[in-house]
């Protein structure tokens, strides 16, 4: 009677067989990624062909440093080593490592970290720096010790002697390179010294470039308040620092060219030209002044100022001589008065005509003083108040208080309505006078 072995029996010893197998120790697979669902740990999907389907593992580890992501449908090399799982009696294999068939990982992560940083804006042109034309002290991120920042110097005391540049050692290759680069260039604009900042290296493979491809290192340049010139590689390298930078120079003596000026004829071009613009507008300005002098000298006010006056020095002079008339009018009352008193002494004893005679005039003395007193006040204090207010019509005196005037094209402004946008106007004030340009005119509502 053969020997019947148990379902767990033969599960074991297939196991068995497949862990001892050494053609299943290392196996090398080419498959399409199907079922892939991005799991927060260990990833469970299948590897399949158009005839057969195997299920695979990637344990955590691993796949945390693939440094690309996995897609559904992509075409991918695997390496790994074949188990069965005795619970189920299924086989899988267990991934040590992955890349994409036909292009390289590195390349795939280059794409997919581009088209991300791309979608968030860090490339846009609106958010490049202008290079300053003039610098006085340049920084350097790169390797102390390579052909880069011997470059660097030569160019820049070539072409415009006198520039500082300050170098921050950094390591550009390897472990940790990215961080180093990244921290750096943080250090940099720390400092308010540095009018430009060039981050590179000298060429190399797409591996030995690639901390210049790592997502730390785009966002400390995009977030760098100094101009980055982006000098990595030759110039047919290309890595995403170049995207993010301000400007990209292909070696680092055009990095270091594109931060100095061009040559010492393009200086004095610069200096004549910004030398005659200020000419222009000195010209333009003494002209307006002279105009504005001579509208000023053939108005009729500031030729003849004491025509402000005129009007109010007839108005005293009316009052006075009006006031000399009323006080004429009661002296002479007064004496008549005093004439017929004295016709009717005559009709008294004398002793009676004396003491009648001198209480009436003592009397009309009286009354004569208190009249004149009266009316003298009232009219020194009407004329002090029409002094008083001719003088708050002195512009000088308005002036004085803080105030100002406005005008436009010769004509005093009263209203906004009468101001024009984007045109000059004067603004009087007690020691001088500004020549402003309306921007806006706002309008006080009610």
């Amino acid at each position: 009677m053969p020997d019947y072995l148990s379902v767990s029996s033969l599960t074991k010893y297939l196991k068995l067989k497949f862990d001892r197998d050494p053609y299943l120790e290392r196996v090398y697979l080419t498959g399409q990624v199907s079922n892939f669902r991005p799991r927060p740990n260990h990833q469970y999907f299948s590897l399949k062909d158009d005839k057969a389907v195997i299920q695979a593992t990637m344990w955590a580890g691993v796949f945390r440093q693939l440094g690309f992501q996995i897609e559904e449908g992509m075409k991918v090399n695997v390496i790994g080593r074949i188990q069965l799982y005795e619970p189920s009696g299924s086989y899988s294999i267990v991934i040590e490592k992955m890349e994409p068939d036909g292009i390289g990982a590195l390349a795939l992560q280059f794409e997919q970290l581009k088209k991300a940083l791309t979608k968030e804006g860090l490339f846009n042109p609106e958010w490049k720096h202008p290079l300053p034309q003039f610098v006085k002290k340049i920084g350097v991120v790169t390797s102390p010790s390579g052909a880069v920042i011997r470059d660097i110097i030569t160019t820049v005391s070539r072409r415009f002697p006198g520039v500082e540049i300050l170098l921050f050692p950094t390591k550009v290759q390897g472990d940790g390179a990215a961080q180093e680069i990244a921290a750096n260039i943080a250090t940099a604009n720390l400092r308010e010294d540095l009018d430009v900042l060039i981050v590179g290296r000298g060429g190399g493979s797409m591996e030995d470039l690639w901390a210049f491809n790592e997502e730390i290192v785009v966002r400390a340049i995009f977030e760098s308040q100094i101009p980055v010139i982006s000098s990595v590689g030759h110039e047919t390298d290309t890595t995403l620092a170049d995207f993010v930078a301000d400007r990209r120079a292909a070696t680092p003596t055009a990095a270091a060219e594109l931060a100095t000026p061009v040559t010492k004829s393009d200086i004095l071009a610069w200096v004549m030209e910004r030398e005659n613009r200020a000419y222009q507008a000195s010209l333009r300005l003494l002209r307006q002044r002279e105009e504005r002098l001579k509208a000023l000298q053939s108005s009729v006010i500031f030729r003849q100022p004491e025509r402000l006056y005129d009007g109010y020095l007839q108005k005293l002079d009316t009052l006075t001589s009006n006031m000399t008339a009323q006080m004429r009018q009661i002296y002479a009352e007064h004496l008549r008065e005093e004439r017929l008193l004295s016709q009717r002494l005559y009709s008294l004893d004398m002793a009676g005509r004396l003491r009648y005679l001198s209480e009436k005039i003592a009397q009309q003395e009286r009354l004569l003083k208190s009249h004149m007193v009266n009316v003298y006040d009232q009219k020194v204090a009407k004329a002090d108040k029409l002094i008083e207010t001719l003088a708050t019509l002195d512009t000088s005196r308005i002036l004085a208080r803080g105030y100002a005037m406005v005008s436009q094209k010769n004509h005093l402004v009263d209203s906004v309505e009468k101001v024009d946008v984007t045109e000059e106007v004067a603004i009087q004030m007690r020691d001088g006078q500004l020549i402003a340009e309306v921007k806006e005119v706002k309008k006080v509502n009610g």
